[in-house]
């Protein structure tokens, strides 16, 4: 269940935060074959790849960018939610300090797809090497011209309140509001940041569009379940062997990811629960396992308990 690095590929590179390094990676390629497509086909491709939100609930990338109307006339923005405040939880750091050119590419090609010409990156205030990396990858990519030709992207930075993670809160904190989520609907896609049509996705949502856009989304979905595509990060710690974050399929189990990936429980110690920094349907793939399950709680990060056979 590890499969194919995708969005950890270049993390063993010194200077994979960098254009070159991106760039000699294949790094842009999927941008300038976006530019080829229709933005119905970009959004389509993303639809049959089964890539759904990585940041907690979830729901389908491609049918959310669909809702933005088809008539609106007036501005759309992209925000990316790189609010990463959930205990244990560190995989987008990861992204924005070691893959930033992989986060605008995305955002280029979620971009034409929408019809955005502005977009917001909300990074955690806490995150000041992440934010210091990706604003020097947005300065590299306005220079070599990604950036700036109809296209133009803002990095804020937040103030480290937790309640900025969820998307409405986050976009009233962007517009210089208290952090506060909004009633629902209407949803941010319909009437969102300075009251415009907004799409908003996680940071590591948005890194895996290159590669379906560059290698189909056949291949994408091939690689996770028959309803979650691709691969996703896992980030592991506490009572672990060897702590980390692990890149594997969706469909991996919770015993496969602390035993075979994380070298299991230290001491002698049992895996006698695990709390998930984000909650997850109960039907998705990555939380079952061959352990016994006991759903235990509603609230986020959700509580599961396992008792091992």
């Amino acid at each position: 269940m590890t499969a194919e690095k995708i969005l950890t590929r270049n993390f063993a590179r010194a200077d994979s935060h960098t254009l070159k390094a991106y760039l000699e990676t294949g790094g842009y390629t999927a941008w300038q074959k976006a530019q080829t497509l229709p933005p119905a086909e970009i959004t389509e491709e993303v639809k049959q790849s089964n890539l759904r939100g990585l940041g907690g609930a979830g729901f389908p990338t491609g049918t959310k960018w669909s809702f933005i109307p088809k008539s609106h006339g007036g501005p759309v923005y992209l925000v990316i939610n790189a609010d990463e405040g959930e205990p244990g939880t560190f995989k987008d750091r990861y992204l924005l300090e070691r893959d930033p050119h992989a986060v605008i590419e995305g955002m280029l090609i979620a971009a034409r797809a929408i019809r955005s010409a502005t977009g917001f990156v909300y990074v955690r205030g806490e995150y000041v090497e992440p934010y210091r990396r990706f604003a020097t990858a947005v300065s590299e990519a306005y220079d070599a011209g990604y950036l700036g030709k109809g296209f133009d992207v803002v990095v804020h930075r937040g103030a480290g309140a937790y309640i900025c993670g969820e998307e409405t809160g986050l976009i009233s904190s962007l517009e210089g509001k208290k952090g506060w989520p909004k009633l629902k609907p209407p949803f941010p896609a319909i009437k969102g940041a300075f009251g415009a049509p907004t799409i908003v996705n996680n940071v590591e949502t948005i890194c895996h569009v290159p590669h379906i856009i560059a290698r189909g989304a056949a291949w994408f979905a091939a690689l996770g379940t028959k309803t979650q595509g691709g691969t996703r990060m896992y980030s592991v710690s506490g009572r672990v062997t060897r702590p980390g974050v692990y890149e594997a399929s969706v469909a991996i189990t919770l015993r496969q990811l602390v035993y075979d990936l994380a070298g299991g429980v230290t001491g002698n110690g049992r895996l006698r629960r695990s709390s998930p920094a984000a909650r997850r349907r109960r039907s998705s793939a990555a939380m079952r396992s061959t352990s016994r399950w006991t759903w235990t709680g509603s609230a986020t990060p959700a509580r599961w308990r396992a008792r091992r056979a």
